[in-house]
């Protein structure tokens, strides 16, 4: 039997390309990555590629971290899409607000391999597990959906019209 191995799709958005290099030999061997220093850009890409995860720093110049997030996750195919900042502040604060606008997790300066690795890691198995049980529920649905007009249509069999009318 042939495995189907689908590999992970992770946005990276970076301004300082540093921290993109980074990123990109921590994950690359495991992981399909497209790597952003532009806001802007990288928000067009979401849009027109959902990723499977998105690494995002949270202080970038014109559009924030916390703008992109909103705006990410307002959009109905990327609200699921686990989005992980990347940021050196530590106040519970600004923790706080990333989770508001929709922070899956944080990942603090400076950057850590096993960390970077574990919730990464971590992120794309919930993710996927997400999207089976997603995919499980729809199949369900239609299921019942198909079984409750056969029965209908049964009922209408052996009843006649006059049970169809209650």
């Amino acid at each position: 039997m042939k495995e189907n191995k689908t590999i992970p799709n992770i946005l990276v958005v970076d301004d300082d390309p540093e921290n993109l290099m980074v990123m990109e030999a921590i994950l690359s061997k495991d992981y399909s990555l497209k790597l952003f220093n532009d806001s802007s850009t990288a928000i067009e890409y979401a849009f027109a590629n959902p990723p499977d995860l998105i690494l995002l720093d949270v202080m970038m110049p014109r559009i924030d971290g916390l703008e992109i997030c909103r705006r990410l996750k307002a959009d109905i195919k990327l609200s699921d899409v686990p989005v992980i900042f990347i940021t050196s502040k530590t106040d519970i604060e600004d923790e706080e607000r990333g989770f508001s606008v929709g922070a899956s997790d944080f990942i603090h300066k400076p950057i850590s391999e096993p960390i970077v690795t574990a919730r990464v890691k971590t992120h794309i198995k919930i993710k996927f597990m997400l999207d089976i049980l997603k995919f499980e529920n729809n199949h369900l649905q239609r299921s019942a959906q198909h079984l409750s007009t056969e029965m209908a249509i049964l009922k209408e069999f052996v009843w006649g019209s006059c049970y169809a009318k209650r």
